[in-house]
């Protein structure tokens, strides 16, 4: 999860490294530091708990700089939140180094080198590839090949950058599971574990490949492969907007993105539907042949993007006609499967280096699933690469820790796919027009479900004082139901879960009483008919239930239910319309709360950790 950025260069680069640092906020804030080449030679470091102001401040106040440089900040794993365990580690004065992910033979290599004299200064399993690399380089022409020999001892997880003083004009890079880019400027060169640190010094960036190592010189990239060949990777022009970074007039990135969702899923649409059905080109080379001969999905996911799964199990089958399984990606792939025929398999991941997502997707090629196909935020990541086809949803960098427009484009993406895939499978033109007619609908129903931000605004004031809650949701709207209690735990801290609306009965109702708020989302009459017997058992035992409803229902509230009138929508578009409003609602619960929206505790973004 951390954030990775270096640099060699002419110039001073030390605040393009802390600007570096604030853009990757987001995937860690628990400490913060930097190591920097000085004019003679020496490797100066600074390292501060808390979040990256705290060592901007630091650096100010010190002698720290340089030409070549190595930033980090923290998501911590192993070991507490401590200047100690702070990055970057080093050994002695001769290794300095970064590292994003999980050293998982970290206490054998431990014990090892604290034989052979090394002495270590934290907790983490990080400082062992310090030391590693340090033991390897008395022994090598270079740290180049004192890193290459030392990744082959390494199990887990790695992106890290390492410095030595003996060579102070060049870094070496090496990338296993955690994703490393390289910027490439005019006599200087950068890395990062996203592009959007380098935005404001390049717009040319190469993703490394899995088990790939460089060496990064003012003027030179040197790439080489896990076999240590040297190989040429492809050089990118990145389309991101360098304003991502960038709040505007928006108190948080999350509610900036909240109303992004609008254009974003204009975005998501663009060129890939007319007014007679999806164009199934957009999935990828010989997509149509592909999906030709499926006959069951397996949908594979972690968090947010689990939940668009969910939702798409409820449209893949009763759309296209096709079987379909949901699984989270860490229960996948630690454990042994039926592989159905003609099986296709889905993963989903705003970032593409979602680790557990990544390795399942790895295990399905193994064990014979027909074909690959992955839905993504990032272009080049790692899903990206490894997948047959792919589905970019074209969201723009999300920044808030917690999803929100990544995952209204997921479900619109896998709508379009349940469409194609449904073609393949007899779905009928009528029902091909409705689904995009309705998609075609959809960014305007999300502006309009946006104006409900007031009401709700003043209806979060009722659960600023309240511990727990429970989300009821029926069919397709229960995955919906999932995502806002998430939602509202992520970032608000109230204990919040979910249920299918018809268990309320079954367990649940045992916890409410009058402190206990019931959210229910119900777009359809159906279910707010059933709703009402409900109604009855919660106002029994002194609960209040919170409705979110379609406004052309007509659904009455009283003392004891508030209902939140829903712009009407075809029921097709019905779960991402809805996700709207919980959105809200958890982001205004989280501001009369007090709570760090957009880095809430113990979270980041990019979980590229198991």
């Amino acid at each position: 999860m951390c954030g990775i950025v270096g640099g060699v260069a002419e110039r001073r680069i030390v605040n393009i490294l802390l600007e570096g640092l604030k853009r990757l906020e987001y995937r860690g804030y628990d400490s913060a530091g930097v190591a920097l080449m000085n004019a003679d030679g020496e490797i100066k470091r600074e390292r501060q708990v808390g979040k990256v102001q705290n060592l901007t401040d630091a650096v100010a106040a010190s002698e720290v700089n340089g030409s070549t440089g190595i930033a980090h900040t923290r998501w911590a794993t192993h070991g507490g939140v401590t200047q100690a365990n702070a990055h970057p580690h080093m050994s002695g004065n001769e290794i300095a180094l970064v590292h994003n992910g999980i050293i998982e033979n970290h206490e054998s290599l431990r014990t090892r080198l604290t034989g052979l004299g090394h002495e270590f200064s934290s907790a983490t399993d990080t400082e062992v590839i310090a030391h590693l690399v340090a033991e390897n380089r008395k022994y090598s022409d270079s740290l180049l090949e004192a890193v290459q020999a030392s990744v082959k001892e390494l199990e887990g997880a790695y992106g890290t950058v390492i410095m030595e003083p003996q060579n102070p004009d060049r870094i070496v890079v090496a990338r296993s599971g955690s994703p490393l880019v390289i910027g490439l400027g005019m006599g200087e060169n950068f890395v990062a574990s996203d592009q959007l640190a380098l935005l404001p010094v390049t717009r040319r960036f190469i993703f490394l490949e899995e088990g790939d190592v460089a060496e990064i010189t003012q003027t030179e990239v040197n790439i080489f492969d896990i076999e240590g060949n040297p190989v040429e990777r492809d050089v990118n022009e990145s389309s991101v907007s360098h304003d991502a970074g960038d709040k505007g007039e928006y108190r948080h990135y999350m509610l900036k993105e909240i109303h992004e969702q609008p254009a974003a899923v204009r975005n998501t649409l663009v060129n890939r539907i007319n007014e007679e059905t999806v164009i199934e080109e957009y999935l990828g080379d010989n997509a149509a042949q592909i999906l030709e001969g499926i006959d069951h999905v397996q949908i594979i996911a972690c968090g947010t993007s689990y939940h668009s799964g969910m939702v798409a199990r409820y449209w893949l089958e009763s759309l296209a006609n096709v079987s379909c399984n949901v699984e989270i990606a860490s229960e996948f792939r630690y454990r042994k499967s039926f592989v159905p025929k003609n099986s296709l398999i889905v993963t989903i991941s705003q970032s593409g280096e979602t680790a557990d997502t990544l390795a399942a997707l790895r295990l399905a090629k193994e064990i014979g699933y027909k074909a690959s196909l992955t839905v993504c935020n990032v272009p080049g990541s790692s899903l990206v690469r490894e997948s047959d086809l792919a589905v970019m949803t074209n969201a723009g960098a999300e920044i808030g820790v917690a999803s929100t427009k990544a995952f209204t484009t997921q479900l619109v993406a896998l709508l379009m796919l349940t469409a194609a895939l449904g073609k393949q499978k007899g779905m009928s033109s009528e029902m091909q027009k409705q689904i995009v007619s309705a998609l075609s609908n959809l960014p305007a129903k999300l502006e309009e479900s946006l104006t409900m931000s007031e009401g709700i605004e003043k209806l979060a004031e009722e659960f600023a004082d309240k511990h727990h809650s429970l989300f009821l949701g029926r069919g397709e709207q229960y995955p919906i139901a999932m995502e806002g209690a998430l939602k509202l735990k992520e970032i608000s801290y109230i204990h919040a879960e979910a249920y299918a609306a018809g268990e309320l009965k079954h367990g649940p109702l045992a916890l409410i009483d009058a402190e206990m708020p019931i959210i229910v989302v119900a777009p359809n009459n159906e279910l707010l008919e059933k709703l009402k017997s409900n109604v009855e058992e919660v106002r029994a035992r002194g609960g209040i239930l919170y409705v979110f409803a379609d406004r052309d229902a007509h659904f009455k509230g009283d003392d004891t239910m508030r209902v939140m009138e829903v712009p009407h929508v075809d029921e097709l578009i019905a779960p991402i319309v809805y996700t709207i409003p919980l959105q809200l609602l958890s982001y205004y619960v989280a501001i009369i709360k007090g709570t760090d929206v957009d880095q809430p505790r113990n979270l980041a973004k990019s979980v590229t950790v198991e």
